[in-house]
């Protein structure tokens, strides 16, 4: 298992390019298997996320080549799902997406129940509704479901949640042989969007991209594509929560921060300097790319509520890098993350370090700063939880060691070695 030992203190310095982004990477790779023809895809994220997705359609007999460093080459063309790597399976929550694609192809499939970070209960009624609207009967056996599609869609589906993944499900689901289906709540995240696009590309018509309410027009089959995941939002506001923590001046390239709007003006209002550079150059002409001039060397004050929303609010990927922002902050903020109940068990390692931090309920804490911060030993519970120690510990005074580093490798690409031209001290080791 690999830790890092962090020497906290400098001020960082220099550009960063943001990597694709690991919410929509895994779909669109799921998405992939919906079509018989080659697909390309580019600036996909060499995480360990990607790496599993890609072990699980490989056991089904998909061949996948990576051509370039971050660009990979999927034929599906030869696909058992009877072959489902089971144990794969259980061990990523982003697994479950594999649903809508194998039964929009196959009409059936038989999986287990997904595995993932454990940060709260996550239930599957939202994509077990939808894919009930939509036909499918669904059995299950203890930690098994089995699906089938059985009888025709109905002609608009009401998801029961803003669920990101349930609406990714369904939205590939409807892409092969359903005809036309209308999805209402459906989640609009840029993950959403950056699927729809994809299977745009495939064949599929769809309507409202970016709205609540899409229009899908499915088709009997599928052609290959050429195509460029989205720059990653959460990885930019970790970087930019890295800047202000640490008082650094950094650039982050390659970003999408029309795809951001809000989570850029709540780091404005603490006290940031944010300057946008849009470039002439995007494989997508549904954003622009730009360059995000931070600096950190600002007198940060606190913000009075944060709280995530579905898109397009304050994402809840960046409550845990906002929340060690405000440990730096002058007065007192409230973090209120209401869509997971075990996502706060990071505030105990921050604690651990000098941050003052009160837990009022499973679901908010109030943060009291500006605290010195000390390093420490430090556990990472969960991906996100892992990046926010990290800003913590190069915040702080002081060594830090971060273990279970997995978790951070799952959503960030090789993240030492990045920041560590940035000036960072940070070291992996091997227990």
């Amino acid at each position: 298992m690999s830790n890092f030992i962090i020497q906290g203190g400098a001020h960082l310095k220099g550009d960063i390019k943001v990597a694709g982004f690991k919410n929509a990477a895994t779909p669109i790779i799921a998405a992939s298997i919906l079509t018989k023809e080659k697909v390309k895809l580019h600036n996909v994220p060499v995480i360990e996320d990607v790496k599993k997705m890609i072990q699980i359609i490989v056991s089904m007999g998909a061949k996948v080549v990576w051509t370039d460093k971050n660009s990979l080459e999927i034929d599906a063309s030869d696909l058992d799902p009877a072959k489902l790597d089971m144990e794969l399976v259980k061990t990523m929550r982003s697994s479950i997406l594999l649903m809508g694609s194998l039964v929009a192809r196959f009409g059936k499939l038989a999986t287990r129940e997904p595995g993932g970070c454990q940060i709260g209960a996550r239930s599957l009624d939202a994509h077990l509704m939808a894919f009930d609207q939509l036909g499918v009967d669904i059995r299950q056996e203890g930690k098994f479901y089995h699906l089938e599609k059985v009888r025709p869609a109905v002609p608009e589906i009401v998801m029961t949640e803003f669920s990101v993944t349930g609406t990714e499900n369904v939205i590939m689901a409807a892409a092969l042989n359903h005809g036309t289906v209308v999805v209402k709540i459906a989640a609009a995240d840029p993950s959403v969007q950056d699927l729809c696009w994809f299977l745009v590309s495939l064949g599929v018509g769809i309507e409202g991209i970016g709205t609540h309410t899409l229009k899908i027009k499915g088709s009997s089959k599928l052609h290959g594509s050429e195509y460029y995941i989205m720059p990653d939002p959460i990885e930019t506001g970790t970087f930019i929560s890295l800047a202000g923590a640490t008082r650094s001046r950094l650039t982050i390239t390659d970003c999408a921060p029309e795809l951001m709007a809000l989570e850029i003006e709540k780091y404005r209002e603490v006290g940031l300097k944010l300057a946008i550079d849009y470039t002439s150059h995007s494989h997508n002409k549904n954003y622009r790319l730009a360059n995000i001039m931070v600096d950190g060397q600002v007198d940060l004050k606190a913000i009075k509520k944060l709280h995530d929303m579905p898109y397009p609010g304050f994402a809840a990927d960046l409550l845990q890098p906002f929340a060690v922002l405000m440990t730096q902050a002058e007065g007192t903020s409230l973090i209120h993350d209401w869509m997971y109940d075990g996502r706060l068990k990071y505030v105990a390692e921050l604690k651990k370090m000098g941050a003052n931090i009160v837990i009022s309920d499973p679901h908010r804490v109030i943060i009291l700063g500006p605290s010195p911060l000390y390093g420490k030993e430090l556990i990472s519970f969960d991906l996100r939880a892992g990046a926010t120690l990290i800003i913590a510990a190069l915040a702080a005074e002081g060594a830090s060691t971060i273990s279970n580093i997995y978790q951070v490798d799952r959503g960030y690409e090789a993240l030492d070695q990045r920041l560590s031209k940035l000036g960072a001290k940070i070291e992996r080791v091997e227990d």
